[in-house]
């Protein structure tokens, strides 16, 4: 009996060994940390590649419940803003300012209001093609790709063709303010560190209005956790807006389809009308 019940181990051992060794690399030893691929002719990690995120920070970057969104009646379910979780680490919210939780319910509500006059200072910059700014480029819901070299990266988005070049070497303060910032980055060990200064003040953080001031600060964190992942982190300090610096993180995904690309958005075409329509000679008011 004891001889059957040994020969039953041994024979389960060996077929656990078997399926083992079949088991794909990757998801062997997953304790170990990852070691990315190095750019040709570095030491760095090479991210050049197609990424995106795909979380629901782009309509609020805190907690928020299912919203029917600005036009109901218009849109059915199109319009719906999706339930999401906090990117806040720790899964805090914003740390506002006392005046500053208003002005972000007044810009929620005005949101998408439209004033040529006011175009830069009121409603959300995205809706009106505005550069979305850093680090809300980063989650939203169109792909970017990092084109990386020794001495810069640069980061190209797909909406609106936003771009912004990270200086590795020959760091220098923001000449002028910008909608994207100014970036200058260093690699500690396999993270790649962005400094973002010199913002217009002019850009949100989501569609639901939260948002800083052309003192912000942030700092990004880059690191590759698997041949398809990377974490992204960005700090933001704006002692004119929040009472403490806080941070946001979330995976970003390597775009895998065949011949995968940024395409056109032709987004100053899409907004033209409700940007400049009530403009326009014989124009409802």
């Amino acid at each position: 009996m004891q001889n059957r019940v040994r020969s039953s181990i041994l024979a389960v051992a060996v077929a656990v060994i078997a399926v083992a060794g079949l088991w794909p690399a990757e998801t062997q030893g997953q304790g170990a940390v990852y070691q990315a691929p190095r750019l040709m002719g570095t030491p760095n990690p090479d991210l050049n590649g197609i990424w995106q995120a795909l979380g629901t920070a782009h309509w609020n970057v805190e907690d928020h419940a299912v919203d029917p969104g600005p036009f109901p009646t218009l849109l059915g379910t199109w319009g719906v803003q999706p339930a999401g979780q906090s990117v806040i680490v720790g899964g805090g919210t914003i740390p506002y300012q006392d005046w500053a939780l208003e002005k972000r319910r007044e810009n929620y509500e005005t949101r998408l209001t439209m004033n040529p006059d006011e175009l830069s200072t009121q409603g959300d910059p995205e809706a009106k093609c505005m550069m979305p700014g850093i680090p809300r480029a980063t989650y939203l819901p169109f792909p970017f790709q990092i084109i990386q070299t020794r001495s810069k990266i640069l980061v190209a988005y797909q909406f609106n063709v936003a771009k912004r070049t990270i200086h590795m070497e020959n760091h220098v303060e923001a000449p002028i303010d910008f909608w994207m910032g100014w970036s200058n980055g260093h690699w500690e060990g396999d993270t790649l560190v962005v400094d973002v200064t010199g913002f217009n003040g002019l850009t949100w953080l989501d569609r639901a209005g939260n948002f800083h001031s052309e003192a912000l600060h942030v700092v990004e964190r880059i690191t590759p956790i698997s041949p398809h992942h990377l974490m992204y982190e960005a700090t933001l300090e704006d002692p004119n807006v929040y009472t403490e610096p806080w941070t946001i993180r979330m995976p970003l995904y390597r775009r895998l389809e065949q011949n995968a690309q940024l395409l056109e958005f032709r987004c100053v075409d899409i907004v033209e009308e409700f940007i400049y329509g009530s403009l326009v000679k014989g124009a409802q008011p």
